[in-house]
Parts: C-alpha cells; structure tokens; sequence
C-alpha cells in the first residue's frame, strides 16, 4: 500500500517457548528427499533480504534447495504476480500488505495455507487475523506497523507533550504562527482521520459475530464519525495545519516541516525512523494521544506478511519456508536487520527489542488499533473518504454533508463491483 495507507485491539504479549516456533511442522525422511534440487524464489521488500539471509542459509542446507532472493516494493508485488504468476516467471513465497489479502484471494492469486493452531498462535491476533479470508488461513505474519506520534525533542520536552488531542489543539493554538507549527497530522486523509472518527464511535465496516467485516454496514458517516471529523476540522479552520499538507504531497510537506524543526511533533510511523536520524532531528517517539471522551486515540496495524503463490510449482515446500522465515528465532533475526516489529507474541518483551524506543510505541499503539480490513470492498473506502476529508479540511463541506457522500459513493461503488461474489 501507498505510504499514506500503512496500514483488533490486541497486546503483543504472552509467552511462547523459543523451540516451539523454531521448529515449525515436523517434515518425513520422504517430504526431504523429494524437495531436494529444487528451486524456490521469494519475493522479499526491498532494503530487507539482509534480514532473512542467515534464516535462507539455513533452509538451503536443511532441505537440499536453492532459494532464490529477489528485492521487490512489498506493496506492489501483488501487482506484479498478476502478470508474472501466469507466465511461470513469479515466485514461490511473496511478501505483502494485511489489507491487501482479500483482494488477491478472491483473484486467485494466494495458496491456502495449512499450519497447525500451535504455528497460528506464535502470532498476536490482530496479525493473523489480517491473514485470514473466510476463516481460512494464506498468510504467516512477519512486521506490524501503526502509526505513532514523533516529537522534537529540542522544540517540546516529554514531560510538556499535551496528553490529548485537544490539549495538542491548545498548544497548537500558542504556537502555530504561519511558518511555525505545534502538532501536524494528515487528517485529510482516511488511514490517518480514522484515529480520530473511531475514537467517537465512527468505523469502516461493522462486524458479524464471527468477527468477519459486514461490507453493508460502513460507519464513516455515522454519529461519532461525524463528531471526529468535524474536531479535526477545527486544526484547519483555525490556521493550525498549513493548506500544503492537504492532498497527495501532503505527506512531503509534513515530513519536511518536522526535519526542519519547524513542527514540534507529527504523526508518522516507524518507516521514518531512519530518514528522521538521517536528518540529524532530536526526536522522540510515543503512542498517540487520548481524546477528551478518555479514549486513546487509535489507528490501522498494518502487517506484512510471507505468502504463498497460487502459481507455485512447490507449494507445499513454498509452505515450510514461510513457516520457517516467521519463526520466532528468524523474527528476531529478521528484526535486528530492519528494524521493523515482529508480529511474534512472544518477541513483545524481548530486551533487544524493547530497547528500542519506536519498538516501544508501536508495541503500545497496538492495543488500541485494529487492522486494516482486509477485504476487497476496503478498496472503495479511500477515495470517496479521502475527498471528502479533502472538502472537510478546506471548508468546502460541513462534515457530516461530506462524509455522507462518501458512504453514499462507497456503498454505490461496492454494490457495483462486488455484489457478484
């Protein structure tokens, strides 16, 4: 997914036994031998393959098997299997975004995956939940992400940070001078926004008892939706968020805004960390803050993941090397390399990791965020609740008429595409 889309309430926490999640399925003498000479390609994010070089190593010699790595954009590589699968030229185990798993099942593009309930519960729920399309499993989490709130360490200290939103508005409100500003979000924006609207009531889809998504029931015009919205509104209003950070290079103006020292704190996520300390910024890192109705403000978990292609000539070998990358021990490995948060329930208070102060937020985060839905009718969310949040900013729209279009032009685009299933 775009950056702007990173995309349960769940605590990554619990105690699973390090040999447990090493070993994955046990494999016959017979499962080995026909394995051997093959050949497996994965598809890894790009700047990551460092990540799971020691854990391939390991596999090849384990199995008798090449594994070949090939660094490709994770968002995209869906994209590319579309056409790649087919033609035989695609690989064997992909890496991709949560929301992005209900889209490639109903295309046909994924391997159903059959792990036993001890490999499943390795993970935190909300990850493999995200993985999970009619209570069928085709993915192993390896990251999660969420959003969280970066602060200038040498404009604001954090014993001053404003505990809520509307705290952030006051402060904003003392501060923002034109050139100079408090507290940046892209509220513009629906994956940013919905931190906000959910935390009055507002949601995307309703849930079954199953806890399946109810494509029917969208809440981002609902009362609470509403409210959200129009507090958010107020940033814009009232001169607080510059007019450059609304639209697609929003996101360029903020991030610059921060690395030049002229935003005291932002809401980003942990892909910035790096670019942030290349930037030479005294930043620092916590969850985002609560609301006046005492709620913490939430946001998306957005969760990569090692998949199987559909395409794959050696699916059920395809399947053991999945398992093996997301094991803990290889979670942990992998995490050392990239700096990106294990979805291993276990690794939560893990001392390497802890240590680690985006870690730390992320990990926090979580408990008031839920995933991304996963879903093919998620795709006709973001548009219409982008452009209406767009004319929410600018003044355009009073919320509540915006957001009602976008639910009216949501629903509309989901009955048109998606009522055949």
């Amino acid at each position: 997914m775009k950056k702007a889309k990173r995309c349960s309430v769940f605590m990554l926490c619990a105690a699973v036994s390090l040999s447990l999640a090493a070993c994955g399925p046990k494999e016959s003498s017979s499962a080995k031998s026909s394995s051997k000479g093959s050949e497996l390609v994965v598809w890894e994010d790009k700047e990551k393959s460092n990540g799971i070089k020691d854990a391939v190593a390991a596999f090849e010699k384990e199995h008798d098997v090449k594994v070949k790595v090939v660094e490709k954009p994770y968002a995209k590589q869906i994209e590319d299997l579309r056409m790649d699968g087919p033609a035989g030229t695609g690989p064997d185990v992909l890496t991709m975004p949560g929301d992005q798993i209900g889209t490639a099942v109903t295309e046909g593009l994924l391997k159903e995956l059959h792990v036993k309930k001890d490999v499943q519960s390795l993970y935190t729920d909300a990850s493999i939940q995200s993985q999970m399309v009619d209570q069928k499993l085709y993915g192993l989490p390896k990251a999660v992400e969420t959003t969280v709130l970066f602060y200038n360490k040498d404009l604001i200290s954090e014993k001053e940070l404003p505990k809520t939103l509307e705290e952030w508005y006051d402060y904003s409100k003392k501060t923002a001078d034109g050139s100079k500003f408090g507290f940046l979000a892209l509220f513009d924006q629906i994956y940013y926004a919905e931190s906000v609207m959910s935390g009055y009531g507002g949601y995307i889809f309703g849930k079954a008892k199953d806890g399946s998504y109810n494509p029917s029931d969208i809440g981002i015009n609902n009362e609470g939706a509403v409210k959200g919205a129009a507090l958010i509104q107020k940033f814009y209003k009232d001169g607080l968020f510059p007019a450059g950070i609304i639209g697609e290079q929003g996101i360029n103006v903020l991030e610059s805004l921060f690395t030049e020292g002229k935003a005291a704190a932002i809401i980003s996520g942990p892909w910035n960390v790096e670019a942030f300390s290349k930037a030479g910024i005294n930043y620092g890192i916590t969850k985002l803050p609560k609301l006046e109705n005492g709620k913490n403000m939430s946001s998306f978990i957005g969760v990569k993941s090692y998949n199987v292609s559909a395409f794959s000539k050696n699916a059920e070998l395809a399947q053991e090397l999945a398992v093996f990358l997301a094991n803990e021990k290889n979670s942990k490995t992998r995490y050392e390399e990239t700096k990106e948060v294990p979805a291993v329930k276990s690794l939560a208070n893990d001392p390497a990791i802890m240590k680690s102060e985006a870690a730390r937020a992320v990990t926090e985060q979580s408990r008031f965020s839920e995933p991304t839905p996963n879903i093919p009718e998620m795709n006709e969310i973001w548009t219409p609740a982008d452009s209406a949040l767009q004319t929410v900013a600018t003044g355009r729209a009073d919320p509540k008429q915006a957001l009602d279009q976008a639910a009216e032009t949501a629903k509309g685009q989901i009955k048109a595409k998606h009522s055949g299933k």
